[in-house]
Parts: structure tokens; sequence; C-alpha cells
């Protein structure tokens, strides 16, 4: 999560049933002054309140800003685009409610997120029997695209669902040869035996042994601890050179300033889950030479990424667009151009829903990310990723390429 240095987003209060929900309209017109008369809409599951809100808000903020885009161009003649969003809370059965409530809005054509692989496996199955897209700019696990024998006997178990960003199968070698490259050979892998924690080890230690590296001690942590100093006890006496985490930064944060802390002075490196300022905060001064890898290139280094990141500014959202919010943009974008196929002929946008896997599936736009289309799995067809080092307080890209 599957997943540049920005600002910390406000934690948002929940509701009574323990979920928020958020819903934007944005109308827009043709060249000729006809206003649309239909409304569409795209939904929005990710994690808008709570430890996650800083990465949800961004994925919320980027879809809004693709369908403000989409109404001013009228980019679909006769409709405006509406978007809709449903706090998960990181939570699969929070999240699979969020689709049942999603799925049964006869107006939703597709759906952005979710931002965990782990509520995703709730996710699918609800909106794929409604027959709605959903794209994650966010998920990383292999299985969900792939099903659970992905390495060796790859199965499409939901043709609906399709993903922006690139799987563990690509971060986790990323980084073991990053890590490699740089003289390190031996590391303590620790996750929080989540989805998309244990996958991104799995696939960085199969890679990293192979390389020739030596993993010295393998341990696993609870989600809700918050006391580390018991595992670091026991990766301690191993003497790593380094610590490769899976999982996210609410955890990766403390357990890097804890583990500096013990005397176990080497960086912690993780996946796009720790990408986020927020780590930086909660590790503290500590945080130099950590690492971390994210899909994709840094966004304010490509030419369409520097004016997504302007069109943001301008439009004047609180909370920063964060690690996935140009790949969120760009999973909207994605249901914005099927559902000009999908919409055409369609009365009503329960009509199009079974039109839109076919019509996601042959999309290939040039989108913020870079060229944006998807394998016969659903998979992006883009492979590439960046290492970023903790350099002054912040997030420095090290190394970008192609796995």
């Amino acid at each position: 999560m599957t997943l540049g240095a920005t600002a910390l987003a406000a934690s948002l209060a929940l509701s009574a049933c323990g979920s928020r929900e958020a819903s934007t309209s944005n109308s827009g017109s043709s060249g000729s002054g006809a206003a649309a008369t239909k409304t569409v809409k795209i939904g929005v599951i990710a994690p808008v309140s709570g430890d996650l809100s800083a990465l949800g808000l961004g994925i919320q903020h980027s879809v809004e800003l693709a369908a403000k885009k989409a109404n001013e161009s009228n980019a679909v003649p006769g409709w405006k685009f509406e978007v809709v969003t449903k706090d998960d809370e990181a939570k699969p059965d929070v999240a699979k409610n969020a689709a049942t409530a999603i799925a049964a809005d006869k107006d939703v054509l597709g759906v952005v997120g979710t931002l965990n692989s782990s509520t995703s496996q709730s996710v699918q199955p609800v909106l794929s029997t409604a027959k709605i897209v959903q794209i994650s700019p966010a998920n990383t696990n292999p299985s969900l695209t792939r099903g659970a024998k992905f390495a060796d006997a790859p199965q499409r178990m939901y043709p609906s669902y399709f993903r922006t960003c690139t799987t563990d199968s690509v971060q986790g070698p990323f980084a073991a040869k990053y890590l490699l490259e740089q003289g390190i050979k031996q590391v303590a892998t620790i996750h929080d035996k989540k989805t998309y924690g244990q996958g991104l080890v799995e696939a960085f230690t199969a890679e990293f042994k192979k390389g020739g590296g030596t993993v010295v001690a393998a341990e696993t942590i609870n989600p809700d601890d918050s006391n580390y100093g018991p595992v670091i006890s026991k990766i301690k006496p191993s003497a790593p050179k380094a610590i490769y985490y899976g999982g996210e930064y609410p955890q990766a944060g403390p357990l890097s300033q804890q583990a500096k802390s013990a005397g176990l002075a080497v960086p912690v490196m993780g996946g796009d889950g720790i990408f986020a300022a927020d780590f930086i905060k909660l590790a503290g001064a500590t945080a130099t030479g950590d690492l971390a890898t994210s899909v994709g290139a840094p966004t304010d280094t490509l030419e369409k990424g520097k004016t997504f990141l302007a069109d943001y500014k301008t439009a004047g959202y609180k909370e920063p667009s964060e690690a996935y919010g140009a790949y969120s943009y760009d999973a909207a974008n994605v249901i914005i151009e099927g559902a000009k196929t999908a919409l055409k002929d369609a009365k009503t946008v329960e009509d199009a829903r079974a039109k839109m896997a076919d019509a996601v599936g042959k999309v290939a736009i040039e989108g913020v990310t870079g060229k944006v289309e998807f394998d016969e799995y659903g998979d992006t067809k883009t492979r590439t990723l960046t290492a970023y080092k903790v350099e002054g307080g912040k997030w420095v890209a090290a190394k970008t390429g192609t796995a």
C-alpha cells in the first residue's frame, strides 16, 4: 500500500455510525454553453479519519480535482461528475460496509480505492457483484489481481478490479537490490501481520537472499502495539545492518525511534506505506538515513506532475495530495475515459456499469504518473519505482528505476 514530502493532515471526527461520507459536485459545461444534464458519480473508499487519514484525504481530494477538471472541459457531454467518499477507517469490515453503501447508489459508475490491500479484499467482491469498476491507486499485494497462487498459477478473480500502482512483487525486490547495492548484506525483517506488510516482506526476502544477502532475524508486531522494545531486543543481538519493515508509518516511525534509542543505530527501510511526512515526524531526528520505496518517479520531477501539483494547490485543498495523489488522479481519469464509451448510449448509469470493465481495460492515456494502461490481470504496465532517503528532515529521492 498495497503503499514527496507533505504536511500532517488533521484527523476527522467519526460519526456515530463510525464512518464518514463526503460528496462534492462540480458542474461543468460544453464549449457551446450547454449545461450537463445527468449526474454520474465516482466513489472513493479510503481512510479519511484516523492514523492514515493523511493518505486517505490526499486520495479523496485528487479524485475531486479530476472530477472538477472533467466538468470544466465537458469531458463527457451530457453528464456531470460528482464524487462521493466513504471512510473505511483502514478496517476491512468497515470497508465492506462502505462498498455496500456505494454499490446501492445507482449513480456510481466507478470507485477509486482502497488504500490498504486488506480492505480491498473485502471491497472487491461487493463492487464486482454490482458491476462497478474499482481502481486502486495504492493496493500493492499481488494476490488482488492474480489470485492466491499469483507466482505460479496467476488467475484473475475480479475483471472489474484494476490498479494504477505497481505491486509488492516489484517493490520488494527493488528495495532488496537497493540495499545490496549500498553494501548492506545483513538485514532483520519485521512486519505487522497485515496483507500488505507480510506480502512486502516476503517479496523483499526472496530477492535479498537471491542477491546474496542474509536475513539475520525475522519478527512480527501487532498493528496496535506502541512499545517495540521486545522485538528490538530480539533482533539486536543478530547485528543487522538495516531493518526492513513491512507495514505503515504509524508503527514504522515509533519503531525507528525506539530502535535507535535502544542502540540499534541502523536505517529502517519500508515500502510506500511509510513514505509520508508523518513517518519523519513520528521517528523524530533519528529518522535521518531511513529509507522507503514508493511507486513511480517523484511527482514534482514530471511535467504533468508539476501541473497536477499546481492545480491541486490552486484548488485550495487543506490537506496535501500525499504519496498516492497522482495515482488517484490518474485512476479517476481512467474512470472518466472509460465513461466516454460506457455512457455513450446509456440512459442510466446502471445501464453503463456492465460496459465499464471492458472500456477501462482498453484505456491508454498519458497520465500524471506516465503512461496509464493495464495488462490482462488489471495491473499497470508501468513498473517505475523510486527509493527515498530521509535527509534534512524530509524525503529526498535517492534512485529512480524500472524493475
